[in-house]
């Protein structure tokens, strides 16, 4: 018996077809729109409602993840929604999320306190180098899972 594919099932499998150079172009500006957000949203929740330094991180981080998965998952790896991957991701991005915070709050304990001025307000420099270097290790670890497994997944 021939083992019949169907045309959805050829366009989920050639769905995550896109060249590396594609997908890592794609990643970086979806990640970096996704930085935004969740910078933005660590410093408003940090600054403006007096939120604490990890929790703001913390709530922000889950946003700023949620608005790369949604945009990478469409147009980074041009894949369908899937069960498996959903979890997938959630897994990951629990690792993510456990190193992300960690190395946050490591860095703005360890690093000087020098400050600089961020729309009108003094931010500690460590708070941008601990969120930078945070953000870099996080994506690092995503890129590299999201393509080498879950968006391999059929």
């Amino acid at each position: 018996m021939r083992n019949h594919v169907g045309p959805l099932e050829r366009r989920v499998e050639q769905s995550t077809d896109v060249d590396l150079k594609t997908q890592i172009i794609r990643f970086i500006l979806t990640g970096a729109l996704s930085a935004v957000v969740d910078f933005g949203l660590y410093l408003v929740l940090w600054k403006v409602c007096g939120l604490e330094r990890d929790i703001a991180k913390a709530c922000s981080f889950i946003v700023g993840t949620t608005t790369a998965y949604l945009i990478n998952r469409r147009w980074t790896f041009k894949a369908e929604p899937s069960r498996a991957r959903f979890v997938a991701v959630v897994v990951l991005y629990a690792i993510t999320f456990a190193a992300q915070v960690g190395i946050n709050a490591l860095l703005n304990t360890t690093l000087p306190a020098m400050k600089l001025s961020l729309g009108g307000h003094a931010v500690a420099l460590a708070v941008l180098v601990a969120f930078v270097v945070a953000q870099g290790v996080a994506t690092v670890i995503n890129f590299v899972v999201q393509r080498a497994v879950i968006f391999k997944m059929h």
